[in-house]
């Protein structure tokens, strides 16, 4: 044999060597892997039980709508913050104890006849069974108020409390008014019943605030805003609630 062929020979087992040297280090790489937590977590497919927030990512199944409740726990969408849910067609429901002198009427234009009740005493309050949807069988129907109005018999006791409440005195031209009036759906609880002050010199308990209810009833019933809308906006300040509606 040739020195050229001896080399060639010599070149060819190091190269077969070092491909079996290579192929042992690749087997060894591969089982050390697939024996480690991590790839054992990615080889296999996770179950939802092992996912965070699983059900989140599921489809919900077929007839599983969420059920919604026919009488509101809490405010409606759209009123404001504080306005209550109270269904009391036919009686003064007491929603809320109130000291005497705890409450305070705020003055916009005496002379004008224009008050705001306390808030914080009288937020006001809505009939759940009144709705956008029912409009035309309630708020926007001649003659539901009087299906609904709380009797005199009723309302008087629960109005002179509340005249001690607010620190008033009785006076004929006083009304003990829904903040949110029955024609806007509002309800009969103490929560939005306070005692409405006049104009001096007015003859009779027709005060500005009955206008704007019955503008809003018209507005609503016509489309013009919505019955959330309108609640919030006399619930909040019923002298501004005209112009913040651009009315």
């Amino acid at each position: 044999m040739t020195f050229s062929r001896k080399r060639l020979v010599l070149f060819a087992a190091l190269i077969i060597a070092a491909l079996v040297v290579v192929g042992f280090l690749y087997a060894n790489s591969q089982k050390t892997r697939s024996a480690s937590p991590k790839a054992a977590a990615t080889a296999a497919p996770s179950s939802p039980a092992d996912r965070e927030d699983s059900s989140a990512d599921s489809a919900p199944a077929v007839g599983t709508a969420p059920s919604v409740s026919a009488v509101p726990a809490g405010p409606l969408p759209g009123t404001a913050a504080d306005v209550r849910v109270v269904h009391s067609p036919d009686k003064v429901a007491i929603d809320e104890n109130l000291a005497a002198g705890q409450c305070k009427v705020r003055t916009v234009d005496a002379p004008a006849g224009l008050y705001l009740p306390d808030s914080a005493c009288t937020p006001g309050a809505v009939d759940p069974a009144v709705t956008q949807d029912n409009l035309g069988s309630t708020i926007c129907k001649s003659g539901y108020t009087n299906t609904v109005r709380a009797p005199s018999s009723d309302t008087d006791k629960i109005k002179a409390l509340s005249l001690t409440q607010y620190g008033q005195t009785r006076a004929s031209s006083t009304e003990y008014d829904h903040l949110i009036s029955l024609q806007l759906g509002g309800t009969n609880a103490v929560s939005n019943l306070w005692p409405e002050p006049n104009r001096v010199g007015a003859p009779g308990t027709t005060n500005p605030k009955d206008a704007v209810e019955t503008k809003l009833n018209k507005a609503v019933c016509w489309h013009k805003v919505t019955l959330a809308t309108a609640q919030k906006a006399i619930a909040t300040n019923w002298v501004t609630a005209v112009n913040d509606l651009g009315l």
